[in-house]
């Protein structure tokens, strides 16, 4: 049974204890006041988070919640759907690039099936199936999910999630997988900001100019076929995706048991920002791994008020800059954690 305004209920405020007594050790350890920028930031939020001064992101865990979408039909993606199932074997097998940045970080990766449209998987280490359904509707032309599929995809990123918790991780790290993603993504950060389709819509994997046009007009029917209304699981059935409601339902769950939630580009990130229409505290639990060349992306950080930590220009999707910020996570706790302060390592402070 999903009940959303109790999930919501459930997200805890920020710790502002454990926020201030990081704060105050960050001022204190043998370095200038604030001279670790950002890295400090992100330090006294983990401890905010976690309800811990001493905060840590040792286990870690990376989801890459997979799924088709129906709005391929209309020519959006310079790629088939067949690349969906054929990506979740790569990352079965090891070969993809967020398998090399997984491992970099130290980070458990699990890739979820909630909705490809392919024959089942067979049974792997790494494989967390969950399929709602082979692939949403077209969204341009009638909802992208029933009601029914919506809740049950919500549901599956709890589970997914609940079961990370269970192996000990201490951070979720959001990826994705679906050909025709980006589509439903700026569809959602359109109908959630306000922005017209052409402020957000992009060229995901790389389409030209005319099928870029296409993709606009594409959000632009879905838009029109929903209407002036904003409700929360309306708007997801009609625009989202299965690993896009997936997506939200995690970040809800892991926000509800103080657990930090690290959105990668476009797609986590509309999940992420949908799930704020539900519970606008998850907004405190989110950690903007980077700014992708997505528009939407932009449109929707800022809509969020966040400020993405990287800028390198990625637009693969996958989780790859969510587990380079898992990085920057561990860093910052590190630095809270294993440095000295002025009166440990018996060195003058500041003088006034």
């Amino acid at each position: 049974m999903l009940d959303l305004e109790t999930w919501a209920r459930s997200i805890p405020p920020l710790d502002a204890g454990a926020a201030e007594k990081a704060r105050e050790r960050l001022n204190h350890l043998t370095k200038p006041e604030g001279s670790l920028g950002r890295l400090e930031d992100l330090a006294i939020q983990l401890a905010a988070i976690q309800g811990n001064p001493l905060p840590s992101v040792e286990r870690r865990s990376v989801l890459v919640f997979a799924a088709d979408h129906g709005v391929t039909a209309e020519g959006v993606s310079a790629y088939p759907r067949e690349v969906t199932p054929a990506m979740v074997r790569n990352f079965l097998a090891g070969g993809a690039a967020i398998n090399v940045l997984a491992r970099l970080a130290g980070a458990d990766l699990r890739i979820v099936d909630v909705g490809v449209d392919a024959d089942p998987f067979p049974p792997h280490e790494r494989l967390i199936s969950r399929r709602v359904a082979r692939g949403t509707q077209n969204l341009a032309r009638e909802d992208a999910m029933t009601d029914a599929e919506t809740r049950s995809a919500l549901l599956t990123g709890r589970e997914v999630v609940l079961e990370a918790l269970g192996r000990g991780a201490q951070a979720i790290a959001l990826g994705d997988m679906g050909i025709g993603n980006t589509t439903s993504a700026s569809a959602l950060v359109s109908a959630i900001t306000g922005k017209e389709p052409r402020e957000v819509v992009g060229r995901g994997t790389g389409i030209g100019d005319e099928a870029l046009q296409r993709k606009i007009a594409v959000v632009e029917k879905g838009l029109a076929r929903l209407g002036g209304t904003r409700e929360p699981l309306r708007v997801l059935s009609a625009l989202g995706g299965f690993e896009i409601a997936a997506i939200a339902g995690a970040a809800l769950e892991a926000a509800s048991h103080r657990i930090p939630v690290v959105i990668d580009g476009v797609i986590s990130t509309a999940g992420a920002l949908w799930a704020t229409t539900v519970s606008p505290r998850l907004r405190e639990f989110l950690i903007p791994a980077h700014l992708s060349q997505e528009p939407g992306h932009k449109a929707a950080l800022q809509h969020l008020r966040l400020r993405p930590y990287l800028d390198l220009s990625l637009r693969l999707g996958e989780g790859t800059g969510a587990a380079l910020a898992l990085l920057l996570c561990d860093a910052s706790c590190r630095i809270l954690r294993e440095m000295a302060t002025f009166e440990e390592a018996a060195v003058a402070g500041r003088i006034l």
